[in-house]
């Protein structure tokens, strides 16, 4: 019997009695069944176990939001498959520089799965408005035409949901808050009080805007 699965086995006998929450701290997957490094990580250590269950909160949120629309909830689930797939690949995080955004980097199978977890929960929270945002609208260029629709979550990471034209993205705060670096896939932007430095990539174009905002 492997103990790493089981906790401690003295301390379940002695359990008998307490309320199911006190005995839940588990992830939300069977340990009994965990396979491979990084699902028997989870089981091991609690901290990890917390976040895989605040994941599994907010994707139970977004699933029931989803649940109305058809295809979307198809591809949520799709999205989850792959992304479970994606932390469990973690374990090539072990003393290998890794990359989670643009300059965020890890070396440990624990880092990697740690922010896999906040990064997933976040998006999830942001992306399915689990939280309520800040909304705040940017004229760019000094062209009031040319906008950008910045929605700020208080999540852990932080997130932006940027909106430009018909392009919608996520991005995450990276280091320390007053300095508002937040990054995504094709683009990052520097918070600073009313102004937004934003560059993002083109990809029809492979040319970056560089773009310089104020707030409305």
């Amino acid at each position: 019997m492997e103990k790493r699965v089981l906790v401690v086995p003295s301390f379940i006998a002695c359990t008998v009695g307490l309320p199911v929450a006190v005995l839940a701290q588990g992830p939300t997957f069977s340990c009994a069944k965990a396979s491979g490094e990084v699902e028997t990580l989870i089981c091991s250590d609690a901290s990890l176990a917390t976040l895989d269950r605040q994941l599994d909160e907010a994707y139970r949120a977004a699933a029931a939001k989803a649940k109305a629309k058809g295809k979307l909830a198809t591809r949520l689930r799709e999205e989850q498959r792959g992304w479970v797939k994606g932390r469990n690949d973690c374990w090539k995080a072990k003393g290998e520089q890794t990359w989670i955004t643009a300059t965020w980097t890890v070396d440990t199978v624990k880092g990697c799965v740690d922010a896999q977890y906040r990064l997933r929960t976040s998006e999830l929270q942001a992306v399915w408005q689990l939280a309520t945002p800040k909304t705040i609208p940017y004229a760019c260029q000094n062209n009031p035409a040319n906008e950008v629709l910045a929605h700020f979550f208080a999540t852990d990471p932080a997130t932006v949901r940027m909106e430009r034209g018909d392009r919608t993205v996520t991005l995450w705060l990276v280091g320390s808050a007053s300095k508002g670096n937040y990054e995504g896939q094709n683009v990052s932007l520097v918070h600073q009080g009313n102004e937004l430095k934003v560059s993002w990539l083109n990809t029809n174009t492979g040319k970056t805007d560089e773009l310089q905002c104020q707030a409305k």
